[in-house]
């Protein structure tokens, strides 16, 4: 197992277990994170599983794949640096303790 702090946009976190090859999304889902809409069901064919991750989390992810890149250009809120679908962030040993701040709006 592995932790995931989600970060909501009032400032409220609430930290998760999640299984090692699961993705943040799974994760998000199956703990109730409503923000997390993930309507393609992690596909990678929407961006309503937008995250921001934190700062100093960045380096320990593989860098975004050019479809990723592409789809949040669709994202609802805006993309920043470290914008990520959270469907393409699957948990491994080296991600326990992510945080990952919830956008604002996925529509």
């Amino acid at each position: 197992m592995a932790k995931i702090t989600f970060v909501r946009r009032t400032g409220q976190q609430e930290t998760v277990d999640a299984e090692m090859g699961t993705s943040v999304m799974e994760a998000a889902l199956d703990n109730d994170i409503d923000e997390i809409v993930a309507e393609c069901g992690g596909s990678m064919s929407c961006a309503t599983c937008h995250v921001y991750v934190d700062d100093k989390d960045l380096g320990r992810l593989a860098p975004p794949s050019d479809t990723e890149i592409a789809m949040l250009e669709g994202a609802a809120a805006p993309v920043k640096p470290s914008s990520r679908l959270s469907c393409q962030l699957t948990m491994t040993a080296g991600l326990d303790g992510i945080t990952v701040f919830l956008p604002e709006e996925q529509y």
